[in-house]
């Protein structure tokens, strides 16, 4: 039995998405009003999404330009090809192939993209407080009961 494929461009085993790094992106244009100099062109793909709608996984790529984004959620990434420029209130930061970054919801960097790059975007919604203080302690709780185990 051949393994079935998805919407997203993967292929299906069992639960597990299996997925190509190298897929076509389609369009993704940077706000307009963020972009600083240049004419930066991102494009990128959904590879997966979670059943609950709360993580997401997106390939994406950029080219040449400056601009500023803003994280609505929390966002790591992983740098496959290319490198850049983060800067936020704390400074700057050089990024390149291999590099990993956490960005946390509610954060803002401006971008400069010397010629290219190309990342694989992991990212999840924040839980509302009263929620996440809930997780932590079924989590905690969790811990607690397998320790004794």
């Amino acid at each position: 039995m051949f393994p079935k494929r998805t919407k997203l461009g993967g292929t299906v085993l069992n639960q597990i998405i299996v997925s190509k790094s190298d897929l076509t992106l389609q369009a993704a244009p940077i706000e307009p009003s963020w972009v600083l100099q240049g004419h930066p062109q991102a494009r990128n793909r959904l590879i997966s999404k979670s059943r609950d709608g709360t993580a997401f996984t997106l390939l994406w790529e950029c080219t040449a330009g400056v601009f500023n984004w803003r994280y609505d959620l929390d966002e790591t990434i992983h740098v496959m090809q290319g490198e850049a420029t983060i800067a936020d209130t704390g400074g700057v930061r050089r990024i390149k192939a291999g590099d990993l970054v956490f960005f946390p919801a509610g954060s803002a960097a401006t971008w400069t993209v010397d010629r290219y790059i190309r990342k694989v975007a992991f990212f999840r919604q924040a839980l509302p407080g009263p929620i996440a203080i809930l997780a932590k302690g079924w989590e905690r709780l969790s811990h607690a009961v397998r320790r004794k185990r």
